[in-house]
């Protein structure tokens, strides 16, 4: 049986997945993402009211010190044009604050039943736009590999990982994806991101760290006085 927070969590995931696929069309990837990665944001707003979870003082801190270090990072790409598409964006950065939201919701549940049924549907969706085009066996094989390795693996370890912590702070762990891009295609093909870039992904790298070591201590004091030995 689909509960309310399952379905809403699907939905939300299709959502996000439309709206970003739609948004790259209408407006730079740059902006695509980084209004994207305003999901942060969204959550921090409806966490409380829906889960009940209140941020901290840090986790504000890391969301102006994460937007300072997107901006930093995409600044050479962003531009004003395409706002049906910047729209777009915002609506992709709001739909994955809910599909988090509502996985945090069923943390007792089953989350990965959230990520399976957000991609059957967004797997139906796609489907007649499959059907008229020409894949190549070369595509088949690049789609099963980022289906695996850039959406599953990623997206059970976010299902397993938001049982365990707020959703603010899963959210946060998440902007470290657009920053670890350009490492890996430094990696694998030599390509050197600009001094902006590192500046920015320097920053963001230090608000997710830094937001983590804050939030540790509480768990270690909690985990000291429940401790045997106490």
């Amino acid at each position: 049986t689909w509960s309310l927070p399952q379905i809403g969590g699907a939905v939300a995931y299709l959502v996000m997945v439309l709206c970003f696929v739609q948004a790259t069309q209408w407006t730079s990837a740059a902006n695509a993402i980084l209004l994207q990665y305003t999901a942060p944001i969204w959550v921090a707003l409806f966490s409380f009211w829906f889960l009940g979870e209140r941020p901290l003082p840090a986790d504000y801190a890391a969301m102006g010190l994460i937007g300072v270090g997107m901006l930093l990072f995409f600044g050479d790409a962003l531009t004003p044009a395409g706002m049906a598409g910047n729209i777009l964006a915002v609506l992709g950065g709001i739909a994955p604050a809910w599909m988090t939201l509502f996985m945090r919701k069923q943390k007792d549940g089953s989350t990965l039943e959230t990520v399976l049924l957000g991609n059957l549907l967004a797997a139906a969706v796609g489907l007649p736009a499959l059907v008229t085009s020409q894949v190549q066996p070369a595509d088949w094989a690049i789609l099963g590999f980022l289906g695996v390795f850039q959406l599953g693996l990623p997206f059970v370890l976010y299902a397993t990982a938001i049982r365990s912590i707020s959703a603010i702070e899963t959210i946060l762990l998440s902007c470290l994806e657009p920053i670890l891009n350009p490492i890996l295609v430094f990696f694998v093909i030599g390509e050197t991101p600009g001094r902006m870039a590192l500046m920015g992904g320097a920053l963001v790298l230090a608000a997710v760290l830094g937001r983590g070591l804050v939030a540790a201590r509480p768990r270690k004091r909690e985990a000291s006085i429940h401790s045997p030995a106490s």
